[in-house]
């Protein structure tokens, strides 16, 4: 056999992605130019366990007629001994790297620099999301070669499918001694939208020549979104020309926080609800202009640790999440959007005139039916057991197809009732609890600032709705339970934050328990010691 190598070829593909559609094509552009070619496939679980892994050998046909015998290649890819890793994903790129396929003295790694959240992403309590920057960073220092950029963007630019896209990054990569007519070839005898598919192969192959977008630093970046720009200065509206003014008077640091705060307010209810936004937002602002002239309660470790005009910048951040919480109105409302209809459609590609359904699956509980009423209606439901009773008929899994118009019109009406929203029981309690919250986060700013800051971020513990809300603003109420016990303590910030990482950490909240009983543990010994001191 002559000392001629396989070329060897990874490709990591998500369900649905046409990694099986990709692997193919290869092997009849291989064939058709004269190597010999071996696919394998090991199944993964969707986004579950990671992708479905690819393995695909080459080897030239007249290499073997020369030796005399076929060469001999394997079924699975070695870790140190791949030529080319083709990633659909951006974290599927890191794992790769991780199962060691990928090394920075053989391997081009051609992968795409969008996020396909795994399920543990999407399901974590907290920010479960990896850190994009350090993939890219990761996936640009471990491979010998980098083509990075968004082959998700690409192939919805041209209504295509992203297989097609990482044909042409490959063959724009240079990795296969194939012919570009081979790879167009395969398009074409596939017979499934060809054009489309050709006008995606053809981009991403122009921009795997010019070596992708593997310098930029971020997906969004890499999208040419960037961060929000600079808040402008005039409104859409002159009625909302008012808030907009109040926003700017912010401080630089506040203000982008602000304009999106009053942006969601608005669009969940009304600008009269945008300028109580932004009412408590600057009451809280005063107190941080205070602390940031020299209060008392700020120290210039608090400086070091949060930064200035922290407390302002995360009161603004939770106050808009939580003035915006999940109802059963505001579920209605999104749900019967038709911007949401639209985008279903986009996902789909769904033709023109085709028609398409959507399934709602939803398990309404008592309370958030007695949340959506009048609130000495709904307290009255509460409060009476065999009506509770009587609405547990209703309370089973219902599936509502918006596609209809008995569907829809429920939702949408159940939507239109945010007119009525600030009379409903479950508005009026989460005011209340948005109130006790700012007096509290008031009360502290002035002698504990760093643990004010903690307790205005701690509004990401309370969250969605029906059980997942409930366990939320449960593992909250323990943690303010303890507000004035840290609050004695030098480093009763970082035991908070401590506190909420532990109550994010598992639904079970054992993690927290562990928390707890180990400070209360400490404060015992601590006693006891003062005791014996004494």
């Amino acid at each position: 056999m002559p000392s001629e190598r396989p070329i060897k070829l990874t490709i990591a593909a998500l369900g649905g992605q046409g990694g099986g559609v990709l692997a193919n094509w290869l092997i009849g552009i291989a064939e058709s130019e004269g190597y010999i070619a071996q696919s394998t496939s090991v199944p993964g679980v969707a986004q579950r366990t990671g992708a479905t892994i690819y393995y695909l050998e080459f080897f030239p046909q007249a290499a073997a007629v020369e030796a005399g015998r076929d060469p001999i290649m394997a079924l699975m890819p070695v870790s140190g001994d791949v030529d080319c890793v083709l990633a659909s994903e951006l974290a599927e790129a890191g794992r790769a790297i991780q199962r060691g396929l990928v090394t920075n003295d053989r391997t081009t790694l051609i992968a795409s620099s969008h996020r396909s959240y795994s399920i543990s992403e999407k399901s974590a309590m907290g920010d479960g999301s990896a850190d994009e920057k350090q993939l890219i960073e990761l996936v640009g220092s471990q491979s010998k070669r980098l083509i990075l950029f968004d082959m998700e963007a690409v192939a919805e630019q041209h209504q295509s499918v992203i297989s097609s896209v990482m044909l042409g990054a490959l063959g724009g990569s240079g990795v296969l001694p194939f012919r570009k007519a081979a790879f167009e070839a395969a398009i074409k005898k596939g017979g499934i939208a060809v054009k489309t598919n050709l006008a995606a192969f053809e981009d991403a192959y122009q921009r795997s020549v010019a070596g992708g977008d593997a310098g930029r630093a971020t997906q969004a970046e890499a999208a040419g979104i960037g961060e929000l720009s600079e808040v402008p200065a005039q409104a859409r509206s002159p009625k909302l020309q008012p808030l907009l003014d109040r926003v700017r008077r912010f401080a630089v640091p506040v203000q982008r926080t602000a304009l999106e705060g009053v942006r969601r307010a608005i669009d969940y209810q009304d600008p009269a609800y945008a300028a109580l936004y932004l009412e408590r937002v600057e009451k809280v602002a005063v107190l941080d202009a205070k602390q940031s002239n020299g209060g008392a309660g700020r120290s210039s470790t608090d400086t070091d640790r949060v930064g200035p005009w922290a407390l302002t910048e995360a009161t603004a951040r939770s106050l808009a999440l939580w003035m915006t919480f999940e109802d059963t109105i505001r579920v209605a409302d999104l749900k019967t959007r038709p911007a949401r209809f639209a985008r279903v459609r986009e996902e789909i590609r769904a033709d023109a005139g085709q028609l398409f359904g959507i399934s709602e699956f939803m398990k309404p509980r008592v309370v958030e039916m007695a949340g959506t009423l009048p609130a000495r209606l709904g307290r009255w439901v509460l409060r009476s057991p065999g009506v509770c009773r009587w609405l547990t008929r209703w309370t089973g899994g219902r599936h509502v197809r918006t596609g209809t118009v008995t569907g829809f019109l429920m939702l949408y009406i159940l939507g239109g009732m945010k007119r009525w929203r600030r009379g409903t029981l479950r508005y009026q309690e989460e005011n209340e609890r948005i109130e006790q919250w700012l007096v509290r986060i008031e009360r502290l700013a002035g002698t504990h600032y760093a643990l004010a800051v903690e307790l205005a971020r701690a509004q990401r513990l309370v969250k969605g709705y029906g059980d997942t809300h409930e366990r939320g603003w449960r593992n909250f109420s323990t943690l303010v339970e303890k507000i004035d016990e840290l609050a004695l303590r030098p480093d009763g910030a970082a035991v908070f934050a401590r506190l909420m990482s532990a109550a994010l950490a598992d639904e079970e909240g054992k993690a927290l328990a562990r928390e707890l009983a180990q400070i209360s543990s400490l404060a015992v010994v601590k006693v006891a010691l003062e005791r014996a001191r004494a």
